[in-house]
């Protein structure tokens, strides 16, 4: 009679009894109204992010504040839908079928893109007897210096074109993109020219002529490169790329040379202006004017209304600064050591050779690091979360980027006769302005073409005066250059990093 009584028979004094849980509501009690509610919207309410949505929904139910006072005993919607947001579970299911990526694109299209920017490069093998003669002033071969103005000056103007095309192709205007072409391409190869001829030597009209076509054919190819026709234009450069090789492995006669490259210029220009075409055919407004007025800043007068504002021509000029200051700071690659008039200097084509073919790479880790971003934005839930993965796929693909370009650069100077060895400096600093390239274009894709074009224009205008005035090394000016500007634009990098809206 002295145990424990509440302990049944043969149970161990240590253990416990198991007392019933009490009943919270009597069993004739009718169940909460707003549990019901819950119940009833449970897959609306945990996919909701916020209240409001849920009080949308109650609201468009014809639920009225009276009618929720009476039913819910809470105040208004509002209220009601906070409660229902307090009860349910956050759950945000995944969309059916596969997850749409707007970044999603092939490698080998991007590397197609950049051998199509490299190909024409081989034009200057062929045309080697145009360009015979003493080296200039400079201390650059013959006819260096207009057929780099040249170049420079298409490279700058159709950056900008290709932009403003792009506008109105973003605008569903294809007939404008066109116009836009149609006037923009002949502007920029008459001006390539004209730059050309205004710092050449009179007496090398060899030069010039090669000077013209070459601007003729940056006008060309950026009409197909913007169209999306870089499989013909890799076609029409076949015939003159095939005699470029050969030329370096046996003689080949001059006049085969000309043909081969008035061949390949001409069939560049024709499929061009087949591309553009359309835009004169167009009803009412095959014109040069219309072409014209498609680069100014309203489009082509048109009264009829569903045609879109054209984008704003100032929105073009970030984009010729930063084509401007990327383009020098590769001239000052190639050409720096014989501007700088240094014992034993050579001109480094191959680093301009490898930075043009490390575009397709370049393009196509851009691609991968927007799709990565993508898919961060989806799987985590915190911006501190975002910023870590963001940060951690921004380092796999400039690592990759630099990986390839450190590969092109002794394959570009293996295969070019005559070019400088590339010591540790030479790669450190190639190495160093491809982070200054690869970041500039995400800095593009992030919309802050401002940062980038203010930065490389500071950069190639420090590294010209530098040059101009004699000051400091060569390559230790372009070490701390192409350093001091990766740094500044990687910092504009990290701060638009974490934000969502950078990656729309």
């Amino acid at each position: 009679m002295s145990g424990n009584v509440w302990l049944p028979p043969g149970a161990r004094p240590d253990s416990l009894p198991v007392i019933p849980r009490q009943r919270t509501t009597p069993g004739w009690a009718h169940p909460d109204p707003i549990d019901e509610l819950a119940e009833r919207l449970e897959d609306f309410t945990a996919a909701a992010v916020h209240p409001d949505e849920i009080a949308a929904l109650l609201e468009s139910d014809g639920l009225s504040d009276d009618r929720i006072r009476e039913r819910y005993g809470v105040k208004d919607s509002f209220a009601l839908a906070e409660e229902l947001y307090a009860r349910v579970d956050r759950r945000h299911p995944e969309p059916d079928g596969p997850v749409p990526d707007p970044w999603q694109v092939g490698l080998l299209g991007c590397l197609l893109r950049g051998v199509v920017f490299a190909l024409p490069g081989l034009a200057y093998v062929l045309g080697a007897p145009l360009l015979a003669g003493p080296d200039d002033d400079l201390g650059l071969p013959a006819g260096t210096v207009p057929l780099l103005a040249g170049a420079l000056t298409g490279w700058t103007w159709n950056q900008g074109l290709a932009h403003r095309a792009h506008s109105w192709l973003g605008l569903g205007d294809r007939f404008a993109a066109r116009r836009c072409l149609l006037a923009g391409a002949p502007l920029g190869a008459l001006l390539g020219a004209l730059t050309a001829l205004a710092v050449a030597d009179t007496a090398d009209p060899g030069a010039l002529a090669f000077a013209a076509g070459q601007s003729c054919y940056l006008g060309a190819a950026t009409v197909l490169l913007v169209m999306g026709r870089e499989r013909a234009l890799l076609a029409a450069l076949s015939p003159m790329a095939a005699g470029a090789v050969t030329a370096l492995v046996t003689e080949v006669p001059e006049p085969a040379r000309i043909a081969l490259l008035l061949g390949s210029l001409a069939a560049v220009s024709a499929l061009a202006l087949l591309d553009v075409a359309p835009a004169l055919r167009e009803p009412g407004e095959g014109s040069w004017t219309a072409g014209l007025t498609a680069l100014l800043p309203f489009g082509a007068p048109d009264p009829l209304p569903h045609r879109a504002r054209g984008p704003r021509l100032t929105g073009s000029v970030p984009y010729v600064l930063f084509g401007l200051g990327s383009g020098v700071l590769v001239l000052h690659a190639a050409l720096g050591d014989v501007l700088a008039g240094g014992t034993h200097s050579a001109v480094a084509a191959p680093a301009a050779v490898a930075l043009t073919l490390s575009m397709g790479p370049a393009e196509w880790l851009l691609y991968r690091f927007r799709s990565g971003s993508l898919a961060a934005l989806r799987s985590t839930g915190t911006p501190r979360a975002f910023r870590r993965a963001a940060a951690l796929i921004l380092v796999r693909c400039l690592a990759g980027y630099l990986a390839a370009l450190l590969a092109l650069a002794p394959a570009a100077t293996a295969l070019w006769p005559g070019s400088p060895e590339p010591t540790g400096v030479r790669l450190a600093g190639l190495l160093l302005l491809g982070v200054v390239l690869w970041t500039g274009l995400l800095l593009q894709s992030f919309g802050a073409i401002h940062g980038a074009a203010a930065v490389c224009c500071t950069a190639a205008l420090v590294q010209t005066l530098a040059l101009v005035t004699r000051t400091g090394e060569p390559h230790g000016v372009a070490m701390t250059v192409y350093g001091a500007c990766a740094v500044v634009q990687a910092a504009l990098v990290c701060v638009l990093l974490g934000r969502a809206s950078a990656h729309r």
